[in-house]
């Protein structure tokens, strides 16, 4: 079987396990930037949290570029680092509009993957998982963002190799991936990854790919 041919295996095993995926934007790319990043070395529930209080306390994301990074950091206290994240988001926030006279990250729409990872990820703080994140869910394209669960369950699985680094990884499973696939892939594994494929102690007995994973052959 291809590497490819593989990977659309897993995602047919986890649609019949957590039900079929589609795509539907997560909001606007400014949004998806500020949510990821509140998201980092955090639970779902803590970043989800801040991200309303956030946008309850401010009511466009350039009033957010204009407040004082304590007024920042006081609403989304709640999602952890807050003292790390304001001055982060401010400080892109503030080079967005300098460079484009707005705080909007719709041009991106018009440039190809490459381009758009690359000028995401020249922020501080935005890495390409980061940045991936605002490709998928909120421009639809077919891109893998590697994070923890991804990352872990596709070791395990063997497509990629223990050594690599994820950002290495994101180059190789976007090669195996069929890109109709891709979102799927993602947000499978991660669910996957949550609940199933743990990082401690796996519950493999559980699992619907103990058939093809490497750990039980």
């Amino acid at each position: 079987m291809s590497e490819s041919g593989f990977a659309v295996r897993v995602v047919d095993a986890l649609e019949g396990a957590y039900g079929r995926r589609r795509w539907r934007s997560r909001g606007d790319p400014v949004g998806v930037l500020i949510g990821t990043i509140l998201s980092q070395n955090t639970s779902d529930v803590n970043s989800g949290r801040a991200y309303d209080e956030l946008r309850k306390t401010f009511s466009s994301w350039d009033d957010v570029r204009r407040a004082r990074v304590a007024t920042i950091a006081r609403a989304i206290r709640s999602g952890g680092l807050a003292d790390i994240k304001a001055p982060r988001i401010k400080s892109i926030l503030g080079a967005i509009y300098r460079e484009r006279g707005e705080v909007g990250l719709d041009f991106l729409r018009d440039l190809s993957d490459e381009e758009a990872l690359e000028y995401l990820t020249k922020f501080p703080g935005v890495g390409l998982k980061t940045a991936a994140c605002v490709l998928l869910f909120a421009l639809g394209r077919h891109v893998i963002p590697v994070d923890t669960h991804v990352f872990r369950v596709s070791r395990r699985l063997g497509m990629i190799d223990g050594n690599v680094s994820r950002d290495e990884a994101y180059c190789l499973l976007r090669q195996i991936v069929p890109r109709e696939r891709a979102f799927a892939f993602h947000v499978l594994l991660v669910d996957h990854g949550r609940t199933v494929c743990l990082a401690r102690e796996p519950r493999c007995e559980q699992c619907v790919l103990s058939s093809v994973c490497p750990r039980n052959l």
